[in-house]
């Protein structure tokens, strides 16, 4: 049997979360199963969580976690021996023993910690549509102008490119509807409004280079323990559905990225989803489609992800049944739904000949919990009520100063810290109205045309009618009872240069489109 450590009572092969009448492990080799963490507000799940993140880090495991309140920010200072932590210990014959954790704070708005961007291309126009809330027509025009920017090399890195993308498909809307179909002005302007609220919300602070290296989310420290990354998420959330699509963009870009690696002795990654309910509600089935491909099969690249929530209905079952680590909290009963919920709960557990599963969800205290983990070959374990051990970091925020501190040691500062606006679909864009205004403004009509420009400017005839001073009256009048024999001189001299009828003819030709409007006069 593996060594038991008396601090923590976590194993080589697993993690140490909670006493009841039998204790309860997290094997390391099936924490890519994934898992749920589910309770009522002020239940216990932020500590079950914090519990979980610190054992994966001693393990050497990195985790992700979004930090909704800013209570998981505690994790990188080291805990206080307060007389309750203390008691816990000691009923689990733990020797409480203060730690902290490496910790990199992240940020989308680049406020409490380091800023996380990504390129429009990379996030892709079905995550957008979601983003955006579109509808199926509105879906299919960015579709389209995803299509026209790939087949013209545009990049779309940032607010400003897809903005410029989008009116250059409402400008030429006439030709691309015969190649791609159907693309109304209409719904180009309804998705430039959209884009529009997204910036007011702050999307565009996420939107550019240099985009995140997902690499930097997998790091250990120089012991050896896995970095605990947190997104500070308090005002992220103020915009759930950017929050849960951004969230949803992070595990598309592991499963792409990341290697095949089937079941490892312990995971790659440990990523938290908190608020996952925000995920799947008034999902789409396309994305609801992608959302259970990447639960499913992200597990093979070595990365866990653990939903967070209050109720397990608030996962659709497809998602739900790929969950095979369980901690419950208490639920509280008093409507039909609840009773649901709380039905719903306890029929997720292996049952145990000793408790009434449904009747503990709602009796358990604060810190106590259900829990079920998958064992041997990957069976749940029978549903166990234990109490879960206490934190060895600080339970609860840490101060501005601390935070401060930290971001100035991060790893990775520096690095993401200034934008940085690269050439892109905007600017290429831009230039080729510059270049085609500029064309369109240069002198037309060769030495010929140049020669009639400058005539007209000298007697007049390029003024308008009733602006002629009197000499280019006086001009005027000669100009037009000479013109036809000067210039049919000057074409017949050069109609004989060129030779015979093509000289006339090309003489013709010249009178016609150079100075045509003159011997129209």
């Amino acid at each position: 049997m593996a060594t038991i450590d008396s601090n923590t009572g976590d194993t080589s092969e697993s993690l140490f979360i909670g006493k009841g009448e039998q204790s309860a492990w997290l094997t390391l080799g099936l924490a890519n199963r994934h898992g749920l963490v589910t309770g009522a507000t002020g239940t216990g799940k932020t500590v079950s969580l914090q519990v979980m993140a610190e054992g994966f880090a001693r393990a050497g495991v990195p985790v992700f976690a979004a930090d909704i309140k800013g209570d998981l920010s505690g994790i990188s200072e080291a805990g206080e021996a307060k007389d309750f932590i203390l008691k816990r210990a000691k009923d689990m014959a733990l020797t409480f023993q203060p730690d902290q954790f490496s910790t990199v704070f992240w940020d989308v708005f680049g406020e409490q910690g380091h800023p996380v961007r990504a390129t429009v291309s990379e996030m892709g126009p079905l995550l957008l549509s979601r983003m955006m809330d579109l509808n199926d027509v509105q879906e299919g025009v960015l579709n389209i102008a995803f299509r026209v920017a790939d087949e013209q090399h545009l990049l779309l890195l940032d607010m400003k490119d897809l903005r410029a993308i989008l009116s250059f498909v409402g400008e030429h809307a006439a030709e691309l509807t015969t190649q791609y179909g159907n693309v109304s002005k209409q719904s180009v302007g309804s998705i430039l409004r959209q884009l529009l609220v997204l910036e007011n919300q702050g999307a565009d602070k996420f939107f550019g280079e240099p985009a995140l290296d997902l690499k930097d989310f997998m790091r250990t420290d120089r012991d050896g323990r896995g970095m605990v990354n947190i997104l500070v998420a308090d005002k992220l959330m103020q915009n759930p559905r950017l929050y849960a699509t951004f969230l949803l963009w992070m595990l598309s870009e592991l499963f792409e990225q990341l290697p095949e690696v089937g079941d490892p002795p312990k995971p790659k990654l440990v990523f938290f989803f908190d608020e996952a309910h925000l995920l799947f509600n008034d999902a789409p089935k396309a994305l609801m489609d992608k959302i259970e491909q990447v639960v499913r099969l992200i597990r093979s690249k070595g990365v866990g992800v653990y939903f967070v929530t209050q109720n397990p209905i608030d996962v659709p079952d497809k998602v739900l049944a790929q969950l095979g680590n369980r901690v419950q909290h208490a639920l509280r009963a008093f409507t039909p739904r609840d009773q649901k919920a709380v039905a719903a709960a306890a029929q997720t557990f292996r049952p145990n000949p000793k408790l009434n599963t449904a009747q503990v969800i709602t009796e358990l205290g604060k810190g106590e919990a259900l829990v079920s983990f998958l064992e041997g070959n990957g069976t749940p374990s029978i549903v166990e009520r234990i109490m879960v051990r206490p934190p060895s970091a600080r339970i609860g925020p840490i101060t501005p100063e601390e935070r401060k501190a930290i971001l100035a040691a991060s790893p990775v500062k520096g690095k993401y810290d200034t934008a940085i606006d690269s050439e892109s679909a905007y600017e290429i864009l831009q230039k080729r109205v510059t270049d085609t205004a500029a064309t369109a403004d240069a002198p037309q009509g060769g030495v010929l045309g140049q020669l009639g420009s400058i005539v007209g400017t000298i007697f007049g005839t390029n003024t308008p009618r009733g602006k002629l001073s009197t000499g280019q009256v006086i001009a005027r009048d000669v100009t037009r009872s000479v013109t036809n024999k000067v210039v049919g001189g000057v074409v017949a001299d050069l109609g004989k240069s060129l030779g015979g009828s093509v000289g006339s003819s090309v003489g013709r030709a010249i009178v016609r489109g150079a100075l045509g409007s003159l011997l129209r006069r």
